[in-house]
């Protein structure tokens, strides 16, 4: 098992950034493929982006592909997701999760591992 927790959000106007930070705790982060997620209200949960234990596989959803970049510090038991030219759309609860394998998957139902979420708001 891994804890985490997102960290990051908050209100930003249309065409701006943000970055959010995932911290997980424990000694074997590396060990875990890791991914992004959201929902917005009244939508279901949507993957977002995802990356491999060693960083070497990473996947987008096609809404963010482009804007956002995700990335991991294993020294630091931390994953990121870069969001650059955020969109009204883009508003939602964006949670981060863990899979213990190499392969990212792009699926909620593959990770069993979830942080408790942190609220992003575009403004137009």
């Amino acid at each position: 098992q891994v804890q985490l927790v997102e960290s990051g959000g908050g209100l930003v106007q249309a065409g701006g950034s943000l970055r959010l930070s995932c911290a997980a705790s424990g000694r074997t982060f590396s060990s875990y493929a890791m991914g992004w997620f959201r929902q917005a209200p009244g939508k279901e949960r949507e993957f977002v982006a995802a990356i491999s234990r060693g960083g070497g596989r990473i996947y987008y959803a096609d809404s963010v592909k482009g804007r956002f970049t995700i990335s991991r510090d294993n020294a630091k038991n931390t994953v990121y997701l870069q969001m650059n030219s955020l969109k009204p759309e883009d508003t939602a609860v964006y949670y981060c999760a863990a899979r213990f394998t190499v392969v990212p998957g792009t699926i909620e139902r593959e990770y069993d591992n979830w942080g408790q979420g942190t609220q992003v708001t575009v403004s137009s």
